[in-house]
């Protein structure tokens, strides 16, 4: 049974070509055809062997598949094929083992969602959909995120989505925890990032005139949505700015520093597998140590993240965090005098 990551997007494509009256499809047409789809999918794509779509063919025809009844007439020497009814086309039948396996996976994610405050169609959708792939094996979960539905301000995560996707005016009473009392801030919202367990709500604070204002959802008293025309995002893209940092902190006008660090015995074996961020190069200069170097903006969430290696790490630069990190450590110390 064929059950590579693309194998779906083939049988699609096999149908659509067996289903063609208007075109004979010899074995090379349906390899040039599944090729430039995926292609379009991924340009780094290596192509597909004979082998690979009579293997295909070969399940579509199976029980597991679809039971396809497939004529395959001859041109001369060569073969096309077509299907032996020709209104037939695999979207209209039952799903088969490959699409109900996917669905239970695809089920058992969803599971993990059920009681946060933003998915609570969650709750209704998973028992139908279980009800509607059932099995006669039980159902064990195998797979469990890290989230945590008792999160303080976690009820702000539905209302603040919305706010998002409907392109909302918002007016949050917030209280960062260094203020006695909340101030009204008005957010046009554009982004949710978590981070370390904590949600943060990024957008467009007009008094300010910043697009990137960040407040964190656990400090959010209340929200309202306000009147005014929504200010739409065409200044930042979201996935490349947080490529140069650790966390939701980013520094006015800064940029990228080489950071060089020194991680000592197992926690340098346990870098190598989790890397810090994803410009980390690492490399071993002795039995004991392994050198890390990044291309990063240094924030507050780096420092932290250093200073939770504790005795496994020292920073070998910039000379501004080795010290910014030595007058932590000696600041810890002195806790305990």
């Amino acid at each position: 049974m064929a059950t590579n990551k693309n194998a779906l997007i083939r049988y699609k494509v096999l149908d659509n070509c067996f289903r063609n009256p208007g075109r004979r499809y010899f074995i090379d047409d349906l390899i040039a055809e599944c090729e430039s789809v995926l292609l379009e999918i991924d340009p780094e794509s290596n192509g597909i062997s004979r082998r690979q779509i009579f293997e295909d063919i070969a399940f579509m025809e199976s029980k597991e598949g679809w039971s396809i009844e497939l004529d395959k007439l001859r041109d001369g020497k060569k073969v096309y094929y077509r299907y032996a009814d020709m209104s037939f086309s695999i979207n209209n039948m039952p799903l088969n083992e490959v699409e109900i396996n996917q669905l239970k996976a695809a089920v058992d994610i969803l599971s993990q969602f059920k009681g946060m405050p933003q998915f609570e169609w969650v709750n209704e959708l998973v028992p139908k959909l279980q009800q509607g792939i059932a099995t006669d094996e039980a159902s064990a979960t195998i797979m469990e995120f890290d989230s945590n539905q008792y999160l303080k301000g976690i009820e702000h995560l539905g209302p603040l989505h919305n706010a998002i996707f409907y392109k909302k005016v918002l007016t949050i009473s917030y209280q960062p925890f260094e203020n006695d009392v909340p101030f009204d801030v008005v957010i046009h919202p554009y982004f949710l990032k978590q981070y370390n367990n904590r949600w943060f709500l990024f957008g467009y604070n007009p008094e300010k005139e910043k697009y990137d204002w960040n407040l964190a959802i656990d400090r959010i008293i209340s929200i309202k949505e306000t009147k005014g025309k929504y200010q739409k995002n065409n200044k930042i893209d979201w996935q490349e700015y947080f490529e140069d940092i650790i966390g939701v902190t980013k520094p006015v006008d800064a940029e990228p520093e080489k950071v060089v660090l020194h991680f000592k015995g197992r926690t340098g074996n346990y870098m190598e597998t989790k890397p810090l961020h994803g410009s980390q190069k690492p490399k071993w200069i002795d039995d004991n140590t392994l050198e890390v170097t990044l291309d990063i903006i240094i924030n507050y969430e780096l420092e932290r993240l250093i200073l939770s290696y504790a005795d496994s790490v020292s920073v070998i630069q910039p000379l501004s965090l080795s010290e910014a990190i030595k007058n932590r450590l000696k600041e810890a110390l002195n806790q305990y005098k």
